[in-house]
């Protein structure tokens, strides 16, 4: 079994240890690594510091499952292990809650001032003199891709009681039963006071709010993006961000190139998050126990969350 290099809490290690009879780890650069990958049929996936496409797979000629610490695995060619008989698994929906959650902490902590107060509140003056809030209720707050987070999403805001619609290249019936309604997306984002993106990423979502589509949206509206920094032309979105028209809050600023974020951040309506949205205690457990249940799936013969 190979692993290129990651972290496990040390249980699971263990764990990983009790499955195999040979464990090496390898790095993106290491020079002998077809060498350690020659005799491995599992290899262990960290798609955030390894792409394992053909190049790298063919290095594997003993290869038959391939293990995604991650939910998404574009990273790994799996057509090209597809056609060679080689399972790959990924992880999905370990933090479905994490992410949703975020969503509204950081509308909320937007929406209130909630930072502005904070500080005041350890300083002084104690008051709440010049303070503006707008609720979620009543909002049209716009989903845009309803997998497992945003699916979750459009059920807690509908909680809240936003007036929740949703877009996803399939109907989803669970949500319309709520009264969440189905609407195109041109009409939809016309129409929103919040858009949260929760799109994969695919030929058919890239640049997704586009120069079109930007031009089209509501002043004043607020933008979540917790999805790739791909979905969104910024140069659209940097003269709205100019003409202080929106809001765009996002939390892949380790994707975005360096010249661009450093660009946008001067404008206060662009808030950019380092990538927490799936990071809680939940979340870390529940991605390790799904990673280390694929291996057990996969020697029984009975591969779980396979994607090829």
């Amino acid at each position: 079994m190979a692993i290129p290099d990651f972290y496990l809490d040390a249980e699971y290690w263990k764990k990983i240890d009790s499955l195999c009879t040979k464990r090496v780890s390898v790095s993106k650069d290491d020079p002998k690594m077809k060498e350690q990958l020659k005799d491995a049929d599992c290899v262990l996936v960290n798609p955030f510091g390894f792409v394992m496409d053909k190049s790298i797979i063919d290095m594997a000629p003993h290869l038959k499952f391939i293990d995604v610490l991650a939910t998404a695995y574009g990273k790994v060619d799996t057509v090209h292990a597809k056609k060679k008989g080689i399972t790959v698994s990924n992880i999905p929906g370990y933090s479905t809650e994490s992410v949703a959650e975020f969503v509204f902490g950081i509308l909320l902590e937007h929406l209130r001032e909630i930072e502005r107060a904070k500080q005041q509140g350890r300083k002084g003056p104690y008051s709440e003199v010049g303070y503006q809030a707008t609720e979620i209720k009543g909002k049209i707050f716009g989903v845009f891709g309803t997998g497992r987070i945003g699916l979750r999403v459009a059920e807690l805001a509908n909680a809240f009681g936003a007036d929740t619609r949703y877009y996803s290249r399939q109907r989803k019936k669970e949500l319309e039963k709520l009264g969440i309604k189905y609407e195109e997306p041109d009409a939809l984002l016309e129409k929103c006071d919040i858009i949260s993106l929760h799109f994969a990423l695919a030929k058919e979502t890239e640049n997704f709010l586009n120069s079109e589509r930007i031009k089209k949206l509501k002043k004043s509206v607020i933008v979540i993006n917790l999805a790739p920094v791909e979905f969104v032309d910024y140069d659209a979105l940097e003269e709205r961000l100019k003409k202080g028209e929106l809001t765009y809050v996002f939390d892949h600023s380790d994707e975005m190139p360096e010249p661009v974020i450093k660009r946008l951040s001067k404008y206060k309506n662009f808030i950019a998050y380092p990538p927490i949205a799936y990071i809680s205690k939940e979340a870390r457990i529940a991605k390790q126990e799904i990673f280390i249940e694929n291996i057990k799936g996969f020697l029984k013969g009975a591969p779980t969350n396979k994607v090829n």
